[in-house]
């Protein structure tokens, strides 16, 4: 097996957001890669979304001597995977999906080669089963978009090898990614179960009038949002606790915290709580598009990001 640090070619399976993300954060790596998406367009989207997100990634110092044109687009699946070392599978979020191309791949992957599915909620488990290269396969999970957000949540099904799961944490790491070790599946694996919890309270609050969207958005944004780009909950409240960290903090706030929870339900989808929801972001928006939106977004991440680099350094 090929060890992390050697890896030079890369496949990234899937073109679409995701999948052209991927490719321009292996290709500011110094990664060659080869990519497939079955869709008319893709290629020419790859190309476009490369050259948007080249300078955001220079801003970040990540693309040092590395060439934004050295890939390729491939007719087929199995040409995109004829000799990488390592495979991004960004298909769409469907079982029968992922299950046929990964039919399709099995014999002609690479013997060394390891498998990455970005998966956000499927269970590797369920897609590599039957597959003679089962043990080389795992979830890499990344944070949209994944040429800026460091996240990678890495998850191994029943039949995945220990090693392999072992051997993506480096390589993640490796390529700059903040990869972490997922210790055993669930639905959504586990950043995304966060912001579902989050999502449910935050929606809750809205429908039963306790505050706007906008006033959700805003108490996340400019409240433990900003915290929460330093350090995760559990590190937040260790210096919530002042000189005594977390052991304070839990003996002074474990009756409130619970009588709080206590007091938390699971909204519905409904017709009438989707239309709040929805309104309430329009009027957020003020008009603006997404790619607009996305522009704000980034202009915020950028600094955040390079502060980020340049302490692990």
């Amino acid at each position: 097996m090929t060890q992390p640090h050697d890896v030079k070619h890369t496949a990234v399976l899937g073109a679409g957001t995701i999948g052209a993300s991927w490719t321009a954060w292996f290709l500011a790596r110094g990664l060659s890669v080869a990519v497939w998406d079955p869709r008319p367009e893709a290629e020419d989207y790859v190309r476009r979304y490369i050259a948007d997100v080249w300078s955001d990634m220079s801003q970040i110092g990540m693309v040092a001597g590395a060439s934004p044109d050295n890939w390729r687009f491939c007719a087929t699946p199995e040409e995109a995977v004829a000799g990488a070392q390592f495979v991004q599978e960004n298909a769409p979020e469907r079982l029968p999906i992922k299950r046929e191309l990964y039919a399709r791949l099995d014999d002609v992957l690479g013997k060394d080669a390891i498998f990455a599915s970005s998966t956000s909620g499927l269970m590797m488990s369920d897609l590599q089963v039957g597959m003679k290269s089962a043990a080389r396969f795992a979830v890499g999970h990344p944070f949209n978009p994944p040429h800026l957000i460091p996240l990678v949540e890495v998850v191994g099904g029943k039949d995945t090898a220990p090693e392999t799961v072992q051997w993506c944490l480096s390589f993640y790491n490796h390529i700059g990614k903040k990869a972490i070790w997922i210790r055993k599946e669930a639905a959504g694996h586990l950043a995304n179960r966060l912001q579902a919890a989050l999502w449910r309270e935050a929606i809750s609050a809205v429908v039963t009038g306790l505050a706007s969207v906008e006033d959700v958005d805003t108490a996340i944004s400019a409240g433990p949002g900003l915290r929460w780009a330093a350090m995760g909950p559990h590190m937040t409240f260790h210096l919530g606790g002042g000189e005594g960290g977390i052991t304070h903090m839990l003996d002074q706030f474990k009756p409130a915290f619970e009588a709080w929870w206590a007091t938390m339900t699971t909204p519905e989808f409904t017709e009438d709580t989707c239309r709040q929801i929805i309104d309430g972001v329009m009027a957020e928006a003020k008009g603006r598009s997404i790619a607009e939106l996305t522009k704000e977004r980034d202009a915020v991440l950028l600094p955040l990001l390079k502060i980020v680099a340049e302490r692990h350094r």
